[in-house]
């Protein structure tokens, strides 16, 4: 099975991380350093997949590439 692909970039307005899941609408984390981001976002993922097992709602499938690897298999 395919796990969620995972942003993590550097952010100056915040000062520190960012961890994203794109496939999880408003799934995201903040670190100091990218590992404290995504053990942050790790968290805040499987919040995010509990929460939408109570409430009975759908969970995505694992869908979101960025474009270097969509650019990397067509080739």
């Amino acid at each position: 099975m395919k796990d969620y692909h995972i942003n993590i970039f550097f952010s100056d307005e915040d000062g520190g991380y960012i961890a994203d899941i794109p496939d999880l609408a408003h799934c995201s984390a903040f670190g100091a350093t990218p590992e404290e981001a995504l053990a942050q976002v790790m968290a805040a993922k499987q919040a995010w997949l509990q929460a939408a097992r109570e409430l009975g709602k759908a969970i995505p499938a694992p869908r979101y590439r960025p474009a270097i690897y969509q650019v990397a298999v067509a080739g």
